[in-house]
């Protein structure tokens, strides 16, 4: 039975249960026990499963996942939180060199059982250096899998998975994701780590998207359909390993691609995208394929300024109509939104 939960419930409801299921499983991390609990993703842990289980830490990131990475080589299996991508970057010595590479450097009599949440996104100035979606770096990590869900379900879904796979797994959550809504199973539920999804069927163009990108893309496709466009979605899920796949399957259907991308252009996510299609399927595509991501430069702390350095349902259309030959009206098509410039739309509740 499913009912609606927000991403952020689903989040907390996958914990509790890999917790009770499990009890090598511990939680922690730099506001974890916080009366907010992370965006409410790990409210009541604490309460239900104990202080030795479920703990705050110091703010000395290196040395802490080090902790984490040396329990998970010992039996336990540690879900890690950090609430902004960015202040891991203070450790990935130990996950790039150590937990990553564990496994391959033992000859596979050793896994390194770790789970690490990153929270990434805009939101109220976050400005260059708390809002900074790094994805790309983890991918290009042997060793490494890295998640960014964009539903409820697959929060709750692919979690369970990352905490249950027996090597490292980072789990990237945007933080406009949180409060959204979906269907989502009351009982244990996983996916399969490294498998996209087609989340709209269409026949014109293929948009690959992850995580918050995926909702503007769906954004994007429904406001064009309007114009007779028919766009399909496909979310990546796991963006590593990545399901090429289903990618390219998409792209033999519609013969035009778009990868929109909430990091930077230059080496990034997108690109690896663009590569894997023009290798493997070029002959199936009818134009040049494209991408809309970040600008390359430092994100700005102001929301005037902030606002249009990210890709969003507008940028993704303008590109589409383009590869289409199509030139609507796109003040028409994309009304100002009667919200701050900083917040995605009215359903918007926060928290950022």
């Amino acid at each position: 039975m499913s009912r609606m939960l927000t991403f952020a419930k689903a989040v907390n409801e996958a914990l509790f249960q890999a917790m009770s299921r499990d009890e090598r499983v511990i939680c922690y991390g730099l506001g974890v026990d916080d009366p907010k609990g992370i965006f409410g993703t790990t409210l009541g842990l604490k309460e239900r499963f104990g202080a030795q289980r479920v703990f705050d830490m110091p703010t000395s990131e290196n040395a802490m996942t080090g902790i984490g990475i040396g329990a998970a080589l010992n039996g336990i299996r540690p879900v890690m939180m950090h609430q902004r991508l960015d202040f891991f970057l203070l450790a990935l010595d130990q996950l790039v060199n150590n937990g990553a590479k564990w496994h391959y450097m033992f000859g596979g009599q050793a896994s390194v059982p770790i789970t690490i949440r990153l929270v990434v996104g805009q939101g109220w100035g976050q400005g260059p250096q708390h809002s900074q979606s790094l994805h790309a770096w983890l991918c290009h990590i042997p060793g490494l899998k890295v998640v960014m869900p964009f539903s409820p379900y697959d929060a709750k879904a692919l979690l369970a998975a990352s905490i249950e796979d027996d090597n490292p797994v980072v789990f990237i959550e945007h933080r406009w994701l949180h409060n959204t809504f979906g269907h989502v199973p009351e009982g244990p539920c996983r996916e399969l780590l490294g498998k996209a999804r087609v989340v709209r069927q269409g026949g014109d163009l293929t948009i690959v998207a992850s995580s918050y990108m995926v909702l503007e893309a769906l954004r994007c496709a429904e406001v064009l359909a309007a114009i007779g466009v028919d766009i399909e979605v496909v979310d990546v899920r796991t963006i590593h390993p990545l399901d090429t796949a289903t990618i390219l399957e998409s792209v033999a259907k519609t013969g035009r691609l778009l990868v929109a991308d909430g990091g930077w252009r230059n080496c990034g996510f997108a690109a690896e995208v663009l590569a894997v299609v023009t290798e493997q399927a070029f002959a199936t595509l009818v134009c040049a394929p494209q991408r809309v991501t970040l600008a390359d430069c430092p994100i700005p702390t102001s929301p005037v300024l902030a606002v249009d350095c990210y890709p969003d349902r507008r940028s993704m259309a303008e590109r589409v109509c383009r590869m289409l030959a199509t030139d609507p009206d796109f003040d028409k098509l994309f009304p100002p939104l009667e919200t701050p410039r900083d917040v995605p739309d009215k359903s918007f509740t926060g928290p950022f």
